[in-house]
């Protein structure tokens, strides 16, 4: 979703900053070397495996939520109240894992005489104590939290909200706790469970979602019963509880004992959690950016039903196309990204700006050749995959549909996207998480004028569509500010041959969404709407699309897609 767009998986290593030494590179590698790179790539494997896995179910999970629940009122009112777990635990926890808590825990695990004990008996009852208050108060306030998301809810529809808000705000403290025991895990280089974990999470949930088919007697706000919403709540409540409990037994398993302690005095945490109060800056202008998206597409949902229009077009449509719309960034740049930023670090301290500029060009310049052609396409094919994946259940192909409209908005925005947050790694890369605070706040500022311009100017059943729009805008605003920075200090970012190539990729795209656009239209107009179409012409269209798009992107001498080629020629003769 929107609230969680910069937050990678990241691998955690002892000393990412540290480059190869002369000695290193010619010598041949001891033995206590092999097996330690070894592990590293088991360890590597295990993590590839298990996110993969992760996106997959994560993913069929969402699926499943759209038929039990549909798109309309009932999905809205739902949620609403699952993403303010996730929201609070943010705030509170999840923007410092990766930037202060795990190294303040590497680095106390190296240096103290305990080896870290202390500070970690000390963080793990701090952290217990302080979200045990926070997940009751939360539970509490339930009511005033979904108004602050969703204040034009029906009566009916904000009374269903909160009752699952009751069971759902229990998440806070066990997303919390499962983020602060995987940061752990990570000290120890124990990368298996944190990865697997959110799995069993998944499947739960999944679980959850067909016993309310199977089940559940109500479709809508008005109809669905108290055991409907307890089965809803406890049941993904259920899910995280789950997964903590795993995390732990992995804990324990790695040997820590968890002895309570207090005595946070001289520990080193508040010091440490000082210097992170940039990046709570730009957590903090994220989640802020989602309440204005929540607000804005909750109250077209409900205006689109008080006019008699068609509903679904409301935030769980935008939340669902955002799902589809991530996950090449997730599979395709992270992994790219992942590399890049310990790489980049290690040259930030020697202050080898060109390696950094390198570094920075040469990803951007890779990823673009796969996420160009493939946001065209997902942008072309949006409503048939949309409504191929969607259309079950509670879910009709009119609300499928809707999901298929954000997406098309969406994709056109995948590579400014990216382009941003490869710069967020940059910056984070010279120890600078001041400017990407600021990125920040300019960017809620772009994405809110426009998605309260696009609830003036639009119809209730477009308004999510613009909100989509304004937030894709924010990216490409932030990108253009954030490179004029980053070109300032580090003495240019390869500007031209970076422009040289976006061009020629987009040029080479042209003649194949031309292509993918006619099997579209030929399908359409054979087969009417239906699975064949739904199926047929994204799956024909980009057979189609690919070769032609290669064949313009050697002609138009795009250089990233001759080193892939020859990357890929040299893998299948070493194999």
């Amino acid at each position: 979703m929107a609230t969680d767009i910069t937050n990678d998986s990241d691998d955690h290593t002892d000393d990412p900053g540290r480059p190869p030494t002369a000695d290193s590179a010619t010598s041949a590698p001891s033995d206590q070397e092999s097996s330690a790179r070894g592990g590293m790539m088991r360890s590597s494997m295990v993590m590839a495996v298990g996110t993969m896995v992760s996106r997959v179910t994560g993913f069929f999970r969402t699926v499943v939520l759209a038929a039990a629940l549909g798109t309309q009122l009932l999905g809205d009112a739902y949620n609403v109240a699952n993403t303010i777990p996730f929201i609070i635990n943010d705030l509170l926890i999840g923007g410092l894992m990766a930037s202060v808590i795990v190294p303040f825990l590497v680095r106390r695990r190296k240096l103290d005489t305990d080896g870290g004990k202390a500070t970690e008996d000390r963080l793990f009852t701090g952290a217990a104590v302080l979200l045990l208050v926070v997940t009751a108060a939360a539970i509490l306030l339930a009511r005033p939290l979904i108004q602050l998301y969703a204040s034009d809810f029906l009566p009916a529809q904000a009374e269903v909200s909160v009752y699952l808000a009751r069971f759902l705000l229990a998440q806070v403290f066990f997303v919390g706790m499962s983020g602060l025991i995987s940061a752990m895990l990570n000290t120890r280089n124990k990368f298996g469970a944190p990865v697997w974990a959110p799995v069993l999470n998944n499947l739960v949930i999944i679980a959850v979602g067909v016993l309310f088919l199977l089940v559940g007697t109500g479709d809508s706000v008005e109809t669905v019963t108290t055991a409907d919403k307890i089965l809803l709540g406890a049941g993904t409540s259920c899910g995280m509880l789950l997964q903590t409990v795993v995390l732990l037994g992995s804990l324990w398993r790695s040997g820590y004992r968890w002895r309570p302690r207090l005595d946070l005095r001289g520990s080193g945490l508040g010091e440490a959690l000082r210097t992170a109060g940039w990046m709570f800056l730009y957590t903090l202008t994220t989640q802020l950016g989602f309440v204005i998206t929540s607000q804005i597409a909750t109250g077209a949902n409900v205006a689109s039903v008080e006019s008699g229009a068609d509903a679904g077009a409301g935030l769980t449509a935008y939340s669902y196309a955002y799902q589809l719309f991530q996950l090449p960034y997730a599979i395709i740049a992270v992994s790219l990204i992942t590399v890049l930023l310990p790489q980049m670090s290690a040259f930030a301290v020697d202050e080898r700006w060109d390696e950094v500029r390198a570094g920075f060009s040469r990803t951007l310049r890779v990823s673009a050749l796969v996420l160009v052609p493939l946001s065209l396409a997902v942008s072309l094919y949006s409503t048939e995959v949309a409504v191929l994946l969607f259309a079950h259940g509670n879910t009709g192909d009119s609300d499928a549909a809707n999901i298929g409209n954000v997406l098309m908005v969406m994709s056109l925005g995948l590579l400014p996207f990216t382009v941003f947050q490869l710069m967020l790694r940059v910056f984070y890369a010279l120890g600078d998480t001041r400017t990407p605070a600021f990125l920040g706040v300019g960017n809620i500022a772009v994405h809110g004028a426009l998605a309260l311009a696009a609830s003036w100017l639009l119809p209730s059943q477009l308004v999510v569509v613009g909100v989509a729009g304004g937030f894709m805008c924010s990216f490409l605003v932030g990108l253009l500010i954030g490179g004029s920075v980053l070109s300032r200090r580090l003495g240019g970012l390869d500007g031209r041959r970076i422009v040289g190539t976006l061009v020629r990729l987009y040029l080479a795209t042209v003649p194949s969404v031309l292509v993918g656009w006619g099997v579209l239209e030929l399908f359409r107009g054979w087969f009417g709407p239906g699975p064949a179409v739904n199926i047929g012409a994204p799956v024909v269209g980009c057979l189609l699309a690919l070769p032609v798009f290669l064949l313009f992107a050697r002609l138009l001498r795009v250089e990233e897609l001759r080193s892939a080629t020859d990357l890929v020629r040299s893998r299948l003769r070493r194999g």
